[in-house]
């Protein structure tokens, strides 16, 4: 039986939507291993030199070569792979190994490429594209990510692997509510906005929605910061907008537990992983009509059309001035979070690689 190794680059880098997928799916597999159908098999999450070791029970943990980022992909991490099998959660992988998983969250780069510098979206677009054509396995985290791949990137369909994720992390961050008074929230009704500013996620039409309302419309705070390789928005400082940058997760419980109501404008993602840690944390989700965002929230938000500030304005004003509206939303998305699991992801991931000799 040939191991599993597990491509741990994640663990060196900022911890955004594609790397809080990375860290809870292979601690839930963790979790879950002696009771799987692999758990005769040898596994190792491979890491690069720097990278902090995950506290894992049944899963190795091995720290390999000695380069960073995207070298250490392609020369030190197929060194120590040859022979087994690699499993990979994020979009790239050793372009030399073709025993492999690479998982696909979105096409943004070809959908929305003014988000990114222009050299690392030919590159990534070539990368992810080669990969895609010649591993065993292309997963993606919902329907319309796996649309995308075939589309975008030419995922074989004979290939390709459907997966999902989960909000249960939020269950173990106690929130800290010091955010609250340090930036003078606490009492005050607030909307909340969480992402990168990246044009894709469209934070300009929350400035300017809340300009449509005039007084009636309350305080927005926008949480996030800019990975590398993107390229963020124009600053965006109206008078209804506070941003407060990258927050701890203990932070960010907070002002989804305080907030008046969670608002997700984003014209294009892959699956929209904010809205079901709001609905976790009982915040009410305004949310665009993306296509995967639908997926994701189905009946459990209240939806605008991301083109239209009238329409976000409407939605907004709705859950102001409508008492009953927020109850009912906060119902919606408790049974909404029914259908998503860390451990039911980290299953399925068994299922796929219980298919491969």
């Amino acid at each position: 039986m040939s191991p599993l190794y597990i491509n741990g680059r994640f663990f060196a880098q900022p911890l955004t939507g594609v790397q809080r997928y990375a860290r809870e799916t292979l601690e839930a597999m963790d979790r879950l291993w002696p009771d799987s159908p692999l758990a005769d098999r040898p596994a190792t999450v491979l890491l690069p030199a720097g990278a902090e070791a995950p506290a894992l029970r049944h899963l190795g943990c091995e720290t390999v070569g000695r380069h960073q980022g995207h070298r250490w992909e392609q020369f030190d991490l197929p060194a120590r792979v040859r022979g087994g099998r690699l499993l990979g959660f994020g979009f790239t992988g050793p372009l030399a190994i073709r025993r492999q998983l690479i998982t696909v969250h979105d096409a943004a780069v070809c959908r929305v490429p003014d988000s990114y510098a222009l050299a690392f979206r030919w590159g990534y677009r070539w990368q992810v594209s080669r990969l895609c054509r010649q591993v065993e396995r292309v997963l993606a985290v919902s329907a319309f990510s796996a649309a995308e791949a075939r589309e975008c990137f030419g995922a074989p369909p004979a290939r390709l692997r459907q997966v999902s994720e989960g909000w249960q992390h939020m269950s173990r961050i106690v929130p800290d509510e010091r955010v609250l008074d340090e930036h003078g929230l606490r009492g005050l009704p607030f909307l909340l906005a969480v992402s990168s500013p990246t044009p894709n996620k469209n934070f300009g039409l929350v400035d300017e929605a809340l300009s449509l309302l005039g007084e009636r419309a309350p305080t927005c705070v926008v949480v996030g910061g800019l990975a590398r390789g993107y390229r963020g928005q124009p600053p965006f400082d109206g008078p209804r907008l506070r941003r407060l940058g990258r927050v701890s997760d203990a932070s960010l419980k907070a002002l989804y537990g305080a907030a008046l109501a969670f608002v997700f404008p984003s014209h294009y993602e892959g699956f929209g992983l904010p809205p079901l840690e709001a609905m976790a944390c009982g915040c009410p989700v305004l949310a665009s009509t993306a296509a995967a965002v639908r997926e994701t929230c189905g009946p459990a938000a209240l939806y605008f059309d991301p083109r239209s500030a009238p329409s976000l304005a409407q939605a907004i004003d709705r859950i102001c001035q409508t008492p009953t509206l927020a109850p009912s939303l906060r119902q919606r998305g408790r049974r909404r979070l029914a259908d998503f699991s860390w451990d039911a992801n980290a299953r399925r991931h068994f299922d796929i690689l219980s298919e491969l000799p």
